[in-house]
Order: C-alpha cells, then structure tokens, then sequence
C-alpha cells in the first residue's frame, strides 16, 4: 500500500468521521424535539422489495441496517484484505503489537461489562468490543494533528483487527436459523469468483456484482449479511492494474467514499437517535447504559494498554511510541460508535427499551472516551525527545 494511499485513506477516514459525528447530533436533537414521533414512525415504515419470485418486506431501520450497512462492511473486508497482502498485517514483526493491543481492547471491555451487567443484561457484552475507525481517526487529526505518522497506521491497524473481532463476534452470535441451499449457493458462488479472479483479469465491476448476489443469498441463509459482505470483499484479488495500483485499492477508492460520506451518516441518523425524555438519573448510570459506557471508556485503554506493553516486553516487539501516545490511541478506541450501536441492534433486536440503553450507553461511552483521549493527547506532558523511542 502506497503512502499516497495511506494518506488518501486516513484523510476520507477523517472527513467522514467529522460528518458522522454531525448526523449523530442531528439525530441526538430530532429525537428529542417536536419532530420526534415523525422520526420514529419514518423509522418504522415498512418498505418492500419484490422481484417476483423474491420478496422481501423490513422496516427502514432494517434496510439501512442490514442493506446500506452491507456497503460499510464490503469496504472493511476490501481493508482487511489490502492489510493482510500488502498493508501492516502482512509483515508478522510489526502486526504483533496492534494485535495485543486489539485482543486486549476487546477483552477487557467485555469483563468490564460482564461485572457490571452480566447478571443483569448479559446480552450487551458484545457492545463495547468493536472500535470506530473514522471517528477515532477524525478525533486523532484534530486532537494531535502532528502526531508520528506511525501512531495512525497503529491506530488503523489496531481498529481493524477490532472490526475483525466484532465481525467473527457477528457471525457466531447473530447467526441462527440456517437454509443451507442459499447458503452453499452463495460459498459456491464465492468460491467460483476468487478461482476464475486468480486465474484471469476479471473486469473490476464484476466483484461487486458477485458481492450484491451474495448479499441476497445471504438474506434467505441466515447468516447476517455483514458477514458475507466481508466474504465477498475478501475474494477480490491483489493484482496489480496497469502495473500501478491493485484491484483492492482501485475497488476501495471508488467505493470508500461512499460508505464514509452517505452510508455512515445516514446509519449514524437512524440509529443514534435516543429520546431523553421520562430518563431518571439512576437509569442513566446503572445497567445497560453505565456498563456499556464504562466499558467503552474505561476497558479499551486498560486493555489495548496492557496487552500492547505485555506483548512488547514479552514477545520484543517493537514499541516506538510513548505511555502518554500509547494511552490515548486507547482513549481513542473507546470511540465505539458504528460498530458498537450496528452491535446493539443486534443484542437487542426486538426489544426497543434493552436497544436504547445500549444506543445511551455507546453514545455517553464514545463521548467520555473522547475527553479522555483530548486530556492525555492535548495535555499530558509530553517526554523529552530522547526519550519518545521506547514507550517507558
């Protein structure tokens, strides 16, 4: 992966962090404002699709959520394949340390939840494991914006093994009732498409084609349709076009705009509105709301801190960053937000007041891991210069 790549990324990744961030807000206040039952109601509305012999009938919610959102996930599995050939993933040396701190990030959040909800709710550990790469990353451009180069591609690589996580956490929580033709069609499907790839220059506008087939096999099989969109990422092959860029970064660059500039924001205005109104206190800060926050919050930095320092001193990985830098890209990973209310909806489909607390609770946890990050990255001391290497 180049660095105009790279930069090209980071830069769309922030840009759409910063418009996420605005239709967040603008859900926040209609929720709560005289237009609250219009927004709800839109909400509800039932849309169908049908094709004859293939009918489909889900509310709005449940279309931007199963089918816009499938656009954001094609665009994760086209990241993760370009990291695994050509990006941070495929050089084991440097993997090591995002990694640990991605295992570690995801595991202390759940334990954190389990302790202070586990008995009560268990269904939302789930909900404080996965990080939001372009908020993160918008709130890293702003907070430091001349901060090592290599503190972002952590962070980017770190966000990614998270989304990974929360996509294999997907797959074995939130599928069930399984058809197996539609299924097989579709690994079949798959399977066909990455052999022909390998084999002959397929045309570029093939590959979504496949993914969209996928995709409506994937709705009668059962399994969630992020998953399969990952699937049908994952088979685009990484040659070379014109001996320049690869079909993996050809597809993301067309593609990525449009999952960070309309897929998110519109996402990001269905699900984020929460209504405050009849909200007591103590609702606010115990179950479902308090741990998912605290979890995001406050196990995300302790967990991508210890297990990235573990793995350092453990396995020689190196750590070219500081406690203080360390610390604040795990502030940073408390930003849950996307994944973590997409997540939500899931561990509490079909039941609104269970979905609320989750969708309070990601909300008030992005937004205390954000003022967490801004005091370590805007006003730890930062070390003298010879000793920034090294991390202690």
């Amino acid at each position: 992966m180049t660095g105009r790549t790279v930069a090209h990324f980071l830069k769309t990744e922030a840009g759409g962090g910063m418009l996420l961030a605005f239709a967040a807000l603008l859900a926040l206040f209609v929720a709560n404002s005289p237009l609250s039952g219009a927004y709800f109601d839109a909400l509800k509305t039932q849309w169908t699709l049908d094709l004859g012999v293939w009918r489909i009938d889900a509310s709005l919610k449940d279309w931007v959520k199963d089918g816009l959102m499938a656009v954001f996930f094609y665009v994760i599995g086209l990241e993760l394949k370009r990291e695994l050939t050509t990006g941070e993933l495929s050089n084991p040396r440097t993997v090591l340390l995002p990694v640990a701190g991605a295992i570690g990030g995801a595991a202390a959040p759940v334990l954190l939840y389990w302790i202070m909800a586990g008995t009560l709710d268990p269904r939302g550990w789930p909900v404080p494991v996965a990080t939001d790469i372009a908020f993160a990353l918008a709130a890293l451009s702003i907070l430091a914006p001349k901060v090592d180069p290599r503190l972002r591609l952590f962070l980017l690589t770190l966000a990614v093994v998270d989304d990974l996580l929360a996509i294999l956490l997907i797959a074995f929580l939130f599928t069930s009732n399984l058809a197996l033709t539609p299924l097989l069609a579709a690994l079949v499907l798959l399977a066909a498409t990455s052999a022909l790839g390998r084999r002959y220059a397929l045309p570029i506008w093939l590959y979504p084609v496949i993914a969209l087939c996928v995709w409506g096999l994937a709705k009668e099989s059962g399994v969630h349709t992020s998953v399969m969109a990952v699937a049908a990422a994952m088979i685009v092959p990484p040659r070379l076009i014109a001996g320049k860029q690869t079909l993996i970064s050809k597809l993301e660059h067309a593609i990525h705009p449009v999952s960070a500039f309309f897929v998110l924001p519109v996402f990001a205005f269905c699900a984020a509105g929460v209504t405050f109104a009849g909200l007591s206190l103590a609702q606010v800060t115990s179950g479902v709301p308090a741990a998912v926050a605290l979890a995001l919050a406050f196990g995300k930095p302790i967990g991508v801190t210890a297990f990235a320092f573990a793995s350092a001193r453990l396995f020689g990985a190196p750590l070219p960053f500081s406690t203080r830098e360390i610390i604040g890209v795990g502030c940073l990973c408390g930003i849950g937000f996307t994944m973590s209310l997409f997540i939500g909806g899931l561990a509490f489909a079909g039941d609104e007041a269970g979905e609320a607390g989750a969708r309070l609770g990601v909300l008030m946890g992005s937004t205390l891991s954000l003022l967490m990050a801004g005091a370590v990255l805007r006003f730890w001391p930062r070390p003298n210069a010879a000793k920034t290497t090294g991390g202690l």
